[in-house]
C-alpha cells in the first residue's frame, strides 16, 4: 500500500467542515449510500458536513464507471477492485480540493443532517471472526481459569458464519431477543427476553473482488480482495449463548442484529496508518506457511483508536454526557491480520464475492480502560460498573444506547474518522 497525493496532509477540501480534524476531511472520502426524504437511495462520498450525490456528478467522473455508481447498492462497485477504487478516489480528491470544479460540485453537496444512510451493499454472507486474543482470553479465563485459550487459537483464525440479513446501517433500534435461557441455579431452561444483552466492539472488513470457487486467495494477495473497513457491533445476549453455544456455537444469541456504521472507509485512506503486526509472545508457533508472509507481518496492523460510550435514558433526560466505557486501540488487540482472516477464509476454496462482511471479533485491549464488551467489563456481571446518574449496569437495559466510535491519528497525517455505530434498545416484542 503505497501513498501518493491524495494522502498529502497539506491538501485542503473547499467544502465546509472539512477541515483537520473532521472524521471526513478530504484525505478519507468514504463511500455509502445514501437517501433524501422520500428519494431514492444513491451512491455518496462523505465529505466535511456533507455527502457528494454521485449520481447527480456522473458528468465529473470516468464513463465506465457510471453504471456502476448510479446504482443503489455498490456491490458491482466493489467488485471492480482497487485500481477503480484508487482512480475514483483520485478524481475525488481533485474535484473537491481544486476551486475550479466549485461551481460544478457545489449544487451537489447534500448535509449529512439531512439524510437516511443504509448498508451500502446487498450482504450476500456475513462471517465473524474472533481474533481479539485479549477479549478470547478474558472470556475464556471466565469459564476455563487455568486454560482459557483453547489449543487451536494460536493456530487458525477462529470463526463462524453469521446472519447476512439482520445486518443493519447505524441507528436501527435494538429489539431486545427472546430466546432460551438457562440460569445456574434451574433444573430446565425456560424463554423469555434476554436478561444479559451486551455488545461488542469490531471492525467490519468489506471484501471487494471476490474469488472463484476452489481458488483460495493467497496471503500476499488478500489485500487487492480488502475493499475497505467499518465499524461493527455483534450484539449478544449472553445468558441466551450460554445455554446453546455447545456444540455447534453462536446461534439465536447473536443473529437477531449486527450494526455496522454506514461509511466504507476505503483501504487506501487508511494506508497512513498501517503499523506492524505485535510480535508473537515468546513460545507461540509460527502461523503455517499459508498465512505467513513478510510483507503483512510488517505492515498488516491497523493503528485505530476505539471508543465506547453508553446512555442510559436517565443520563438522556438529565442532558448528562455518555459514559465512557472504554477506549483502545485495535492493532494491540488484533492476534491475527486481516488478510489473514481474508487468506484462512478462504483457505479451503470457500468463494467470498462482493459485499461480503467480514467482523474482526471483538476487539479488547490488555487493560481494564480498553475492554470491548460488558461481559470483560463486569466481570460476567459480578462487577456492576456506577454510572454518573446514580445507575448501574452489568448488561444493558432497555433505552440504553450504545455508539461505537473510531479514528486513526498519527504525526505527519491528517486524522480520519470511521464515523459512528449507534445503537439504541428498545424492550423485547
Amino acid at each position: 500500500m503505497t501513498l501518493d497525493q491524495t494522502h498529502d496532509p497539506k491538501l485542503a477540501s473547499w467544502v465546509e467542515g472539512a477541515e483537520p480534524g473532521s472524521d471526513f476531511p478530504i484525505q478519507s472520502l468514504p463511500i455509502g449510500i445514501f437517501s433524501e426524504a422520500k428519494g431514492l437511495r444513491r451512491p455518496g462520498v462523505a465529505i466535511g458536513d456533507y455527502i457528494l450525490d454521485l449520481t447527480a456528478s456522473a458528468d465529473l467522473l470516468d464513463e465506465e464507471w457510471r453504471e456502476d455508481l448510479s446504482q443503489p447498492i455498490l456491490n458491482a462497485w466493489l467488485s471492480r477492485g482497487p485500481e477503480a477504487h484508487r482512480a475514483l478516489r483520485q478524481r475525488l480528491s481533485e474535484i473537491l480540493s481544486d476551486e475550479r470544479y466549485r461551481d460544478d460540485v457545489e449544487i451537489n453537496l447534500i448535509g449529512q443532517s439531512e439524510v437516511r444512510m443504509h448498508l451500502p451493499c446487498l450482504i450476500g454472507d456475513y462471517t465473524d471472526f474472533y481474533v481479539g486474543i485479549h477479549h478470547a482470553t478474558n472470556v475464556g479465563k471466565q469459564f476455563r481459569p487455568d486454560n482459557p485459550l483453547l489449543p487451536n487459537y494460536k493456530y487458525v483464525p477462529i470463526g463462524y458464519h453469521g446472519r447476512a440479513s439482520s445486518v443493519r446501517a447505524s441507528g436501527e433500534p435494538v429489539v431486545r431477543p427472546r430466546g432460551q435461557r438457562k440460569p445456574p441455579e434451574a433444573d430446565a431452561p425456560e424463554y423469555g427476553p434476554s436478561r444479559r444483552l451486551d455488545y461488542e466492539l469490531e471492525l467490519g472488513i468489506w471484501i471487494g473482488r471476490g474469488n472463484d470457487l476452489g481458488q483460495p486467495i493467497p496471503i500476499g494477495e488478500a489485500g487487492q480482495h480488502i475493499a475497505g473497513y467499518c465499524l461493527l457491533n455483534d450484539w449478544s445476549a449472553r445468558d441466551l449463548q450460554a445455554w446453546e453455544y455447545q456444540p455447534l456455537g453462536p446461534f439465536l444469541a447473536k443473529n437477531f442484529l449486527t450494526s455496522i456504521s454506514p461509511w466504507i472507509v476505503s483501504a487506501d485512506a487508511l494506508a497512513p496508518f498501517r503499523t506492524p503486526m505485535p510480535p508473537r509472545p515468546e513460545g507461540d508457533p509460527d502461523p503455517l506457511p499459508y498465512l505467513s508472509n513478510d510483507a503483512d507481518r510488517q505492515s498488516g496492523g491497523l493503528s485505530i483508536q476505539l471508543e465506547v460510550t453508553l446512555s442510559t435514558e436517565k443520563m438522556r433526560q438529565q442532558r448528562q454526557a455518555p459514559h465512557v466505557l472504554s477506549r483502545g486501540r485495535a492493532d494491540s488487540a488484533m492476534y491475527w491480520s486481516a488478510a489473514q482472516i481474508v487468506t484462512h477464509h478462504s483457505s479451503n476454496g470457500c468463494n467470498l464475492q462482493p459485499g461480503d462482511l467480514i467482523g474482526t471479533g471483538t476487539l479488547s485491549n490488555d487493560s481494564d480502560q480498553g475492554l470491548g464488551s460488558l461481559l470483560e467489563i463486569s466481570r460476567g456481571g459480578k462487577q456492576p460498573i456506577e454510572l454518573q446518574s446514580g445507575e448501574k449496569r452489568s448488561f444493558l437495559e432497555d433505552g440504553d444506547e450504545v455508539t461505537l466510535r473510531a479514528w486513526c491519528e498519527r504525526e505527519g497525517a491528517v486524522r480520519i474518522g470511521l464515523g459512528e455505530c449507534v445503537g439504541r434498545v428498545v424492550s423485547a416484542y
